[in-house]
């Protein structure tokens, strides 16, 4: 019988902040590669605005129901979750329907957003970000969810809305940690004094937002949630390249890309340029499934998403899982050094807030918590 190999300590992944809620938090989202092919039904706004929208062709004037609003994305997440590593869900819609009606297999992991949908702006129309009422990362973590989601729009050169978000960030990033629970942030950036989107102001420092938000703000989180830096179209194919390069060595954390809303082929591209400078996946919504409103009928709808949303998924899985960057390998860990890693005896006296530990001898001793 072959010697073992020596047992790594296991201060090595404590080090980096990955305790055991949150390296199992991890395990749960992630392909077995440790890439991470996500899929985002969080959306609140936009799906309502969506659903509106097909009930005008109808001839229907109104607003969706909560009903209506549930049934799109339990049959959404039931469709495309055997397809993804995780499903990021709502709060108020999703989650406890997603959960009872069956729709998440055993094995996809669980993310939850935790931020209220839309929320307050201050006088240049810049946001102001909340928690979700009557919700919290206490609530996420009994519900058993393997990761808290919190989206905090963020533009460094707006200092109001800069320092509010900054805030709600830390709040949540701490409560992550006394809950131990992994944590996505996602930060996007948007236009204000009256821009759009479409504003070539806005256009031109969006690469840089996202850049320098990433600078900023991934070391406060586990996974970072970029935008794409850049547009398309708009720049070269290799100043896009470039501006991922910037985005990838400012991110302090393995990172995903989200999808925005463009169309999928686009999405497809933007993926493929992003997972080869050291993107560890993606997070994407829209992109997959933004149609599905459009087709008529259950039927229909049901019948796009297990095809064609499906596709989507699998086609950008298949991107992923051969060229992205391992989570671990982000965090300078390989699998056989994982694989080697041990806890001490007494461990579990010195996780989640007990400061006294039983010491071989029988004795107590302060132990650090963690």
């Amino acid at each position: 019988m072959s010697e073992r190999r020596r047992a790594a300590s296991v201060t090595r992944v404590l080090g980096l902040n990955l305790t055991p809620g949150k390296l199992r938090g991890l395990q749960s989202i992630s392909n077995p590669n440790g890439t991470l092919t996500m899929v985002a039904l969080d959306q609140n706004s936009s799906m309502l605005s969506m659903i509106k929208d097909s009930l005008k062709k109808k001839g229907e004037n109104r607003e969706p129901t909560y009903d209506e609003v549930v049934e799109a994305k339990v049959m959404l997440a039931r469709a495309l979750a055997p397809s993804a590593s995780a499903i990021l869900v709502d709060a108020y819609y999703g989650v406890w329907n997603t959960v009872a009606s069956f729709s998440l297999p055993r094995d996809v992991g669980l993310l939850v957003r935790v931020e209220k949908s839309g929320g307050d702006k201050n006088a240049r129309g810049a946001p102001l970000g909340a928690i979700e009422p009557g919700w919290g990362v206490g609530k996420i973590k009994r519900i058993g969810a393997d990761a808290v989601k919190l989206l905090a729009q963020f533009e460094p050169t707006e200092p109001n809305s800069a320092e509010h978000q900054f805030a709600l960030i830390q709040q949540v990033y701490e409560e992550c940690r006394k809950h131990d629970i992994l944590m996505l942030l996602e930060t996007v950036a948007f236009p204000f004094d009256g821009e759009k989107k479409d504003s070539k102001s806005f256009i031109d420092r969006k690469a840089e937002t996202v850049i320098e938000s990433a600078r900023q703000l991934s070391r406060f989180c586990d996974i970072y949630k970029a935008e794409f830096p850049g547009h398309l179209g708009k720049e070269t194919d290799q100043q896009l390249a470039e501006n991922l390069k910037k985005l990838d060595a400012a991110s302090e954390r393995p990172w995903v890309l989200l999808s925005a809303g463009v169309d999928f082929p686009d999405y497809k591209k933007q993926v493929e340029m992003a997972m080869k400078v050291g993107a560890s996946g993606v997070l994407g919504g829209r992109a997959f499934w933004k149609e599905y409103f459009q087709k008529d009928g259950p039927q229909a709808r049901d019948q796009f998403a297990r095809q064609e949303c499906v596709g989507r998924v699998k086609e950008i899985d298949t991107i992923v899982k051969a060229q992205a960057k391992p989570w671990y390998a982000r965090y300078g860990l390989t699998l056989d050094e994982l694989h080697d890693t041990r806890a001490a005896e007494n461990w579990h006296f010195r996780y989640g807030g007990q400061k006294q530990a039983s010491s071989g001898g029988g004795g107590a001793v302060e132990g650090e918590v963690y």
